[in-house]
């Protein structure tokens, strides 16, 4: 065991598998804007690809900036100092960033709640939904935060009924599931309180406040092996070998990797990083649709950049133009 990750006793919490029962369970403290989660999407997505049915993965979200929490009294220097930690935090990470961050999302509640109310639709809507939102601050640097800004950046979400998500989103039960994970991630484990681990984000608990949170993203695994906690930023071995201790020792170690063809049209949506870890292949495939970003590019799954062209995501400018035949402007 790392000194990355931090083991419970087996007997502190134990899960029986069953023949409906996963035989792990990931609980992943999370914000749709924080960037450290944002630079974690390659690990995690490798992570559920090798797992697969035999983990129950259940985002919960933290709510890095609350609707009540005091407003900014200069909203564009904030933005710039948000800027420039996400530009810190991708030093670390490779992952990309916008060219310029418009705004700093005046709430990362409204786009939880969104992520939250896609679950109705199933696991893999619900993936797709929070990776758009995640896009939004990371990819366009317009925070998806409002309604009418969730709607344009859900649109052509295959399988996504949006005007069902608007709806659910806006729901009491859904308001209420959400808080019920602020309020989860504001009662972090004792091992965590006064961690002193490695690395640039070793996974302290945070002072929010009158409240201690977990640090974004946090992984819990629990299954017959106990539970096992990889806070913060780690390297993919470590959320690897935290499944298998969890598990007791009964997961494969190898993880499962696509031929970048199939990694498009499993994610339609791929970083740099995802392409190395996902694929271990160096070039994007040939009908991927390329798009630039302040580090980086992102490739487009050609159906997700022809979505994307017909909604208010933001990336129309660059793909705008789309058809059959065509290569998009300012795409290559």
């Amino acid at each position: 065991m790392t000194p990355d990750v931090i083991r419970m006793a087996p007997d502190e919490i134990r899960t029986t598998p069953g023949a409906d029962r996963p035989l792990v369970s990931v609980t992943e403290f999370t914000d749709p804007a924080c960037p450290w989660a944002w630079g974690s999407e390659p690990v995690f997505r490798l992570l559920r690809l090798t797992l697969g049915s035999r983990a129950r993965w259940r985002p919960v979200f933290g709510i890095l900036f609350d609707e009540d929490d005091d407003p900014a009294p200069d909203p564009g220097a904030e933005a710039r100092w948000y800027e420039r930690f996400i530009r810190e935090v991708t030093a670390h990470t490779d992952a990309p960033y916008a060219p310029r961050l418009h705004w700093l999302t005046r709430s990362s509640l409204p786009a939880s709640l969104a992520a939250s109310a896609a679950r109705s639709q199933g696991p893999e809507v619900a993936e797709r939904v929070l990776r758009r939102l995640r896009e939004s601050t990371f990819v366009l640097g317009t925070p998806a935060d409002t309604p009418d800004g969730i709607r344009g950046v859900v649109q052509g979400v295959p399988g996504l009924d949006s005007d069902r998500l608007l709806r659910e989103l806006a729901a009491r039960e859904t308001r209420e599931a959400v808080r019920a994970d602020w309020t989860e991630t504001r009662r972090p484990i004792p091992e965590v309180l006064d961690l002193d681990g490695p690395g640039p984000h070793p996974g302290r608990a945070k002072e929010v406040g009158e409240h201690r949170r977990y640090a974004l993203p946090t992984l819990l695994f629990d299954g017959p092996g106990g539970r096992v906690c990889v806070p913060g930023w780690r390297p993919p071995a470590t959320y690897f070998e935290a499944a298998r201790t969890a598990a007791g020792d009964r997961l494969p170690l190898t993880p499962v990797r696509l031929p970048a063809t199939a990694a498009l049209e499993r994610w339609r949506s791929l970083t740099r990083p995802e392409l190395a870890l996902l694929t271990e292949e160096s070039a994007a495939p040939a009908e991927a649709v390329r798009v630039d970003t302040g580090h980086g590019p992102l490739w487009l799954h050609p159906d997700e950049a022809r979505a994307r062209a017909q909604s208010s995501f933001g990336v129309k400018a660059q793909v705008a133009g789309v058809s059959d035949n065509e290569t998009p402007r300012g795409v290559h």
